[in-house]
């Protein structure tokens, strides 16, 4: 039931697990390699990167259940100091991260979630699940709720419980150097005969229940000191649980030179030929790994090239003859 102890140190890893005999599942995730590249990229304040490592932690625990090949993303729209944290999370386990908080942010070392983005109470949380392999027309699904907690944990618990009925208890932890997380989750009880079902829901409840008490008695301390395979041995030893083969996830920034061309023509040609006659060059970073894109005044011309020229070719070529 353990984790090897070199490997859990040399890189990340999401461990799921689930209650035999018990409609109850479970992961445990040490992404703390993962969480330090984002930091590498970004000078956040403390209570900043605090809530952001946690959201890390949450996007791979909540990623590793998805059953489409997509991204998960996952933001809180705050009204605070902080505008936006933002976790994204393909069905590879590859993350990125970022947040953006207001000019000149006046930020306490105490603070949580609501000083920090629900000042005025117009905070959102937000979970869109992004399809890979859309088809024609297809919309990204998302979900919006207003941010409902007083941590990253109770947010996205509220959030699973109104939006996708689940019963979802989630342990997070992050500081400068580490991010873990554990989830539980009651999964839907799916019929039989009548006297066996009610003793199947029975059990499933007993088994919840007992698994949330024991997920309780973790504190942050402790979370972010102990290693996810000791962290289950000392939870559930007197349980019957089956455990996966463990799965890594990883940093991995999905920004290219062409995403970034298609932004600017979003934009619009005389907005960004604006910046071309103040500045000289468009010029861009990546908000998530810092990849700096710039574009002079051939590169801006030729985004906005239609295929109109290969018509007036082809008309010309005919003229000829």
């Amino acid at each position: 039931m353990s984790i090897t102890p070199d490997l859990a140190a040399s890189q990340d890893t999401l461990q799921k697990f689930i209650f035999d005999n018990a409609s109850v599942r479970g992961e445990l995730v040490d992404i703390s390699a993962t969480w330090r590249e984002v930091q590498a990229r970004h000078a956040y304040p403390a209570p900043v990167k605090r809530l952001l490592g946690e959201m890390v932690a949450a996007a791979a625990l909540l990623s590793a259940n998805l059953k489409f090949n997509g991204s998960i993303i996952m933001q809180i729209h705050g009204d605070g100091p902080v505008r936006l944290l933002v976790v994204e999370c393909d069905a590879d386990l590859r993350l990125r991260a970022t947040a953006k908080l207001t000019p000149d942010a006046a930020i306490a070392d105490d603070a949580g979630v609501m000083q920090l983005l629900n000042a005025h109470g117009k905070g959102r949380f937000i979970i869109t699940l992004d399809p890979a392999d859309k088809v024609p027309g297809q919309q990204p699904y998302q979900g919006i709720v207003p941010l409902d907690g007083d941590d990253v944990a109770t947010v996205i618990e509220n959030y699973m419980q109104r939006s996708e009925q689940l019963d979802t208890k989630l342990w997070l932890a992050a500081d400068d150097n580490v991010a873990r997380g554990l989830l539980l989750q009651k999964l839907p009880h799916h019929g039989g005969k009548a006297e066996t079902a009610q003793l199947s829901q029975d059990d499933a409840l007993e088994t919840w229940n007992r698994a949330v008490i024991l997920g309780s008695t973790l504190k942050q301390e402790e979370i972010l000191s102990t290693t996810i395979d000791v962290l289950m041995q000392r939870l559930f030893w007197e349980e019957t649980i089956r455990v996966f083969d463990p799965v890594h996830p990883s940093f991995h920034c999905s920004c290219t030179r062409e995403k970034v061309g298609n932004m600017l023509k979003m934009l619009g040609q005389e907005e960004v030929e604006g910046v071309l006659d103040e500045q000289g060059t468009v010029a861009i970073n990546c908000d998530f790994c810092g990849q700096h894109y710039e574009y002079d005044k051939v590169d801006c011309a030729q985004l906005f090239v239609t295929s109109a020229p290969a018509e007036v070719l082809m008309h010309a070529s005919e003229a000829k003859h």
